[in-house]
């Protein structure tokens, strides 16, 4: 019995002599070089986070942007009871004013603190005051700030200002090294960004992670793919499951054997998390998230580990002249209660960390007494401690809105080409990272949300007054004559080809047409600029105007709304039903399935299989039901799996026809009458064809409709 105490003792002694390594509260490290450098790497990093603010800020955020700070504070001002409280909410230097002076002598502010933090000149107040400043963009941002790389550079400026050594030019810092504590909490930080993006990835649920799926997909539906992300996606699978393996390896064991494997433990953390991270970035530009990723990374370092590692590559001048840089510190000790009461902030902050460390690992810290989530909650505004979830969920296929206008009543339409988003098959994203595209960025997240997101409304809504500032972002303006009068958003699904398809066509992209992500908004004959709805069609088929319906919605339809072309082909075909009635139908189906609605092409199916003002031709029916169906279209994979049921459809294919029926089932999960009616009458369907297919065709159907 007293061994085994002994030995549980001694474990935990050897672990807890680990934990003060880690912490640098043991051993004879210093740790001037590596603070340094990341010093350094934060400042170039602020720079460009500066550059690209004062590059766009007018556009997004100016009085006159797409959505003005002043606006959005006037917003928290209204929900808020005092200025105190509306302040807490949303902390920002733009209280003091938010027009268009103030926004640029914040941004430069910035900039200049940004350059003498790259420069070494007094760094801790220019990390206050990057800081504070990017603090105030980033709180009145709204959707304009939805990438975690905002709230990384927040919470890396905040710990970097006590890391940081102190005066006016400090030079390597040698009479103010980093306290225990303040390396503790950087490298508590680095920690967590690694674990717990690795940690999240197992408990979110996403099955790409645990079926090593994750790499078939994660390149092509990453922010800006560049040619490597491309060649990556073409990779075989065994090398797809190695760069998991690589990933759960530097984010979640690496971290663990920095804390408990010494020195050797913190090099493999190093290494590993420097490859990945500069994997990714030169596959995907994810921004600046993995520059500063990479520069926190040196954080596992000491001089002594950096020494060890120029003589190994014989650098060993530099290492001595290194080493020879790193002198007793001759600083006189300040105040106990400056101490005290940085203490008291660090580890407070450490405390609100295990918080968001818990809930990466999939706690429900929520359900917590509020005594810990209200503290929790009032801070979240600063966004200076965060949690790190990268890739906790996929996106299974990449979505992409487009804007379209027209300035001939939608004669022509001319499109909208983005600087950096993928939108042309035959482009790919050059190397961007670290500079961040906001404006591409926030159209890309906006577009995955799963309510319809108004900022797409708001973008094509300036294009249209139009504002020069708005137009500028986008490659080019479209309308240098007359500009738009209607302007369209399509929205696109977007898969990488193959190398066969480049090789033949030069086309990177596949493009899928899914159909209006909003409807168009116009100017009226008032100027003002209005969405397009029904409302005025319906009133007038209420009154029983049905020349002046149809009249509104032809009018509707030809300016590019296609949903009016629907309500217009529909009520053709149901409430009139003349044989005059049934072309105009079919002919603004065709118009549609033209133009990639999925609706449109189903429609065509419908006309061609019962003849509605078309001659009857069975397999053209087939075809259009077996291109929607492609698309994953429930109805028109039932359809096409009963026409061969049936037997309407020579020569006949039973293989085919279950495993139409068989996807047909397995899109059809909702409440709605087509998927019931789905449900009731493919069972029946499917035993017919049962009983004259061998059970070797029944397998091969299932497995296609696995695919």
């Amino acid at each position: 019995m007293k061994n085994s105490l002994h030995l549980e003792s001694g474990f935990l002694k050897s672990i807890w002599r680990q934990i003060l390594d880690f912490s640098g509260a043991s051993g004879d490290a210093t740790y001037l070089w590596p603070r340094w450098l990341a010093l350094r790497a934060v400042g170039a990093v602020f720079v460009i986070v500066f550059a690209g603010i004062i590059k766009d800020q007018m556009a997004l955020a100016g009085p006159d942007g797409l959505l003005p700070v002043s606006e959005f504070l006037n917003h928290i001002s209204g929900k808020n009871p005092g200025a105190i409280q509306a302040f807490f909410a949303a902390p920002s230097l733009f209280w003091l004013s938010s027009g268009e002076a103030m926004i640029r002598v914040v941004s430069w502010l910035g900039m200049g603190a940004a350059l003498a933090l790259l420069l070494n000149l007094w760094p801790r107040m220019a990390l206050f005051v990057c800081w504070v400043t990017f603090l105030s963009f980033v709180s009145t941002w709204y959707v304009l700030s939805g990438a975690q790389l905002d709230n990384l550079m927040l919470e890396t400026a905040l710990l970097c200002i006590p890391f940081a050594p102190k005066g006016f030019r400090p030079g390597l810092g040698a009479n103010s090294a980093p306290s225990t504590l303040a390396l503790f909490m950087m490298r508590w930080f680095l920690f967590r960004v690694m674990f717990e993006a690795g940690a999240v990835k197992l408990v979110a649920g996403d099955p790409h992670w645990r079926n090593f799926s994750a790499m078939d997909i994660m390149y092509e539906t990453s922010p800006f793919p560049t040619i490597l992300g491309y060649l990556d996606h073409q990779l075989p699978r065994l090398y797809h499951v190695f760069e998991i393996l690589l990933t759960f390896f530097a984010e979640l064991i690496a971290p663990v054997l920095a804390i408990f494997w010494g020195r050797k433990g913190r090099w493999l953390a190093f290494i590993s998390w420097t490859l990945f991270q500069a994997g990714i970035q030169l596959t995907s530009n994810f921004g600046w998230l993995n520059t500063v990723s990479i520069g926190l990374g040196l954080l596992m370092l000491d001089d002594q580990m950096i020494n060890s590692a120029a003589q190994t590559f014989r650098f060993r001048s530099l290492g001595r002249w290194m080493m020879g840089q790193i002198r007793p510190s001759t600083a006189i000790p300040g105040p106990r209660w400056r101490h005290h009461a940085l203490a008291v902030g660090l580890w407070a902050h450490f405390a609100f960390s295990l918080f968001y460390l818990g809930k990466s690992c999939g706690l429900r810290v929520y359900d917590l007494p509020a005594f810990i989530t209200a503290p929790v909650s009032a801070i979240a505004p600063f966004g200076s401690v965060n949690e790190y979830y990268l890739y906790a969920q996929f996106i299974k296929v990449r979505l992409q809105v487009e804007f379209l206008g027209s300035n001939d009543g939608g004669g022509t339409w001319r499109t909208y080409a983005y600087r950096y988003m993928p939108q042309r098959e035959d482009r790919i994203n050059s190397f961007i990272a670290p500079w961040f595209v906001r404006f591409d960025a926030t159209l890309e997240l906006e577009a995955y949300k799963q309510r319809k997101s108004s900022f797409f409304r708001v973008v094509a809504s300036h294009l249209l007054k139009p504002n020069p500032a708005v137009v500028a972002l986008f490659e080019e303006n479209p309308f240098p004559d007359s500009p738009p009068t209607v302007v369209r958003m399509r929205s696109y699904h977007m898969r990488f080809t193959d190398f066969a398809t480049l090789r033949e066509t030069g086309r990177y992209w596949k493009t899928e047409l899914v159909g209006d992500y909003l409807p168009p908004i116009y100017v009226d004959a008032d100027g003002r600029i209005v969405p397009f709805d029904m409302t005025a069609g319906e009133a007038e088929l209420q009154k029983g105007n049905l020349t002046a319906a149809i009249e509104i919605f032809t009018h509707q339809f030809q300016l590019g709304y296609h949903s009016a072309g629907f309500r217009l082909a529909d009520y053709y075909l149901r409430n009139i039903g003349t044989p005059e009635a049934k072309s105009l139908a079919f002919h603004i189906y065709t118009k549609l399935a033209q133009e990639g609605e999925l609706e449109g092409i189903y429609n065509l199916g419908v006309c061609y299989d019962h003849g509605l003002g078309v001659t009857m031709d069975v397999k053209q029916a087939a075809d259009w039901y077996r291109l929607a169906a492609s698309r994953e279209h429930a109805l028109s994979n039932f359809y096409l799996g009963a026409l061969y049921t049936s037997d309407r459809l020579r020569p006949s294919n039973d293989i085919e026809a279950y495993t139409a029926l068989l996807k047909a089932d397995e899109l059809a999960q909702g409440d709605d009458p087509i998927s019931k009616f789905i449900r009731d009458t493919q069972p029946a369907l499917l035993k017919k064809l049962q009983l004259r297919m061998s059970a070797a065709d029944i397998e091969t159907a299932r497995k296609n409709t696995a695919l």
